[in-house]
């Protein structure tokens, strides 16, 4: 039996190496696939930029209209994958399985077919944590990501189910 609950999260991405952080606040529904296999699929908020007026203030920007990216992840206690899709001109797909390489992907739609529409990349994840019963509550990933036999850095991936 599929069930389903919608719940606010927070997800952020920090390297460990470089000066490379992303997070995001928003809310997710999460669907729980079996007893420790779950799905949580996320829509991006509007990024916000803010200008100064004359006084000081801080006004925000509005920004274009654009499509939203939704962000769909599988998770289990050995295994995640994590897709982004809904933006016309770059997605990627990322597997991880503790202690195992999987691959990264990143698809671009470009002008010019000269440049590749996809990028391979391998990624070694170090450690897999999911947290929580019966619903998950927490997932920490910690992974280096390769490409080739050169490291492009140590990264964290944590997931805050707010309940």
């Amino acid at each position: 039996m599929l069930t389903h609950h919608r719940k606010p999260v927070s997800l952020s991405w920090i390297s460990t190496d470089l000066p490379l952080r992303s997070q995001i606040e928003t809310a997710a529904t999460l669907y729980q696939k079996d007893k420790q296999q779950f799905h949580f699929i996320l829509q991006e908020p509007d990024l916000l930029d803010y200008q100064s007026e004359s006084h000081g203030d801080r006004v925000p920007i509005v920004p274009p209209c654009h499509p939203p990216r939704l962000l769909w992840l599988e998770v289990s206690p050995a295994r995640a994958v994590m897709t982004m899709q809904g933006n016309s001109k770059f997605s990627y797909r990322h597997l991880w399985q503790k202690g195992m390489y999987g691959l990264s992907r990143y698809y671009l739609q470009g002008q010019s077919e000269s440049l590749p529409n996809q990028i391979r990349l391998r990624n070694f994840t170090r450690d897999l944590t999911l947290v929580g019963y019966p619903l998950p509550e927490f997932l920490r990933l910690e992974y280096e990501l390769w490409s080739e036999k050169l490291r492009l850095g140590n990264y964290v991936l944590l997931l805050k189910i707010h309940h």
